[in-house]
């Protein structure tokens, strides 16, 4: 038996595309000519994939998020539904401002909540939690808890996601929250 990907008949590819043994690609997706999937990933339905953006293994993207160039994606990151990114500080529909992609990255392990936002530039520290519904403008930590609008560093999170103090270990996982 292989572990080949599982794309569905109504996802559009525009080859060629790398995606990952064990990856499965639900309904009304498009992955977009260049494009890197990793291995074992769910993309949920309607998920966009643009040509330039690199998804490590382990990733869940959920419902209805759409993945612009400039955008990377560290291994075993969460992705809610309709979560959104940018690639362009200033956007103007006269201006090509492809020269103007700035990077995002999403570091290993981090969980973006539902219909979060997320603005071009911004690193998403490993195992950082940003809350449903926040605006991210700034770089997010490695364990930060960011919830708000504009999001507001509000506590830690150890590796399984719990909420930590300064100084306190989880109960799940013992990491300790230096």
């Amino acid at each position: 038996m292989t572990n080949s990907p599982f794309i569905h008949e109504s996802t559009v590819v525009d080859a060629p595309v790398q995606i990952g043994c064990g990856t499965r690609i639900w309904h009304f997706c498009h992955l977009m000519k260049g494009c890197v999937i990793g291995e074992n990933c769910v993309l949920g339905q309607n998920v966009y994939v643009a040509s330039q953006v690199v998804i490590g293994n382990g990733v869940r993207i959920q419902n209805n998020v759409s993945l612009y160039d400039g955008l990377s994606i560290g291994d075993d990151v969460f992705i809610g539904p309709g979560a959104v990114f940018t690639n362009v500080k200033n956007p103007r529909a006269h201006r090509n401002q492809k020269a103007n992609f700035r990077p995002t990255r999403i570091e290993r392990g981090a969980t973006v909540g539902a219909n979060a936002t997320i603005v071009c530039g911004a690193t998403i520290g490993e195992y950082a939690f940003v809350g449903a519904g926040a605006l991210i403008t700034k770089d997010v930590p490695p364990h930060g808890l960011m919830l708000g609008v504009p999001a507001q560093l509000t506590a830690w999170v150890c590796r399984c996601g719990e909420k930590l103090t300064q100084g306190s270990t989880c109960d799940v996982c013992t990491w300790t929250c230096q």
